[in-house]
C-alpha cells in the first residue's frame, strides 16, 4: 500500500519511470519478433493526418511475415499483480489500433491479409518475460 501512496506522491519521476519501461518493452518486443523472423516496417507510426476528426492515432509496431501484414500492440508492465499486460486493451483501444490500421493500409497501399498480434512484456529480474499472441483480436464490426 506504501508503494501505492509512494507513487501517487511522485507522479512525474514515476511516469519518466513508466516511459522508460514502456520504451524499453517495445524495445524487447521488437527484437523478440525480430530473431523470430518478422520484418519490422515501422515502429511507434502515427498517421499524418486527423482521422475521422478523431485526431492522432499510432500504431506500435508494424511487421510483415509471410505474405502478412502483422499490426502488434506491445504491452510492457512492471508486474503482473493488477492485470496482465494483454487484459489493459479495451475495445476503444481496438478501434484506435483498427482506425490506424485501415489509414496505414491507405497510405501504403497493402493489398495482403493483415492481422493483430499482442506481445506482452514483463521484467523479471534482468530477464524479461515475453508472450506472443497471435490474431489477439479481430477488427470489431462497428
Amino acid at each position: 500500500m506504501f508503494k501505492f501512496f509512494y507513487n501517487v506522491l511522485n507522479r512525474n519521476i514515476n511516469m519518466a519511470e513508466h516511459n522508460e519501461l514502456g520504451n524499453l518493452g517495445e524495445k524487447r518486443a521488437q527484437d523478440y519478433l525480430s530473431s523470430k523472423g518478422f520484418h519490422i516496417r515501422h515502429t511507434n507510426w502515427h498517421n499524418t493526418t486527423p482521422f475521422g476528426g478523431i485526431g492522432k492515432l499510432e500504431l506500435d509496431i508494424v511487421a510483415e511475415k509471410d505474405g502478412w501484414l502483422i499490426i502488434v500492440e506491445v504491452k510492457t508492465r512492471s508486474t503482473e499483480t493488477f492485470e496482465h499486460p494483454e487484459e489493459a486493451i479495451t475495445l476503444r483501444k481496438i478501434r484506435n489500433i483498427i482506425n490506424a490500421t485501415h489509414e496505414y493500409i491507405l497510405q501504403f497501399d497493402w493489398k495482403g491479409e493483415t492481422r493483430f498480434d499482442v506481445v506482452s512484456v514483463i521484467p523479471h529480474g534482468q530477464e524479461f518475460i515475453i508472450e506472443h499472441i497471435e490474431d489477439a483480436f479481430l477488427s470489431p464490426v462497428n
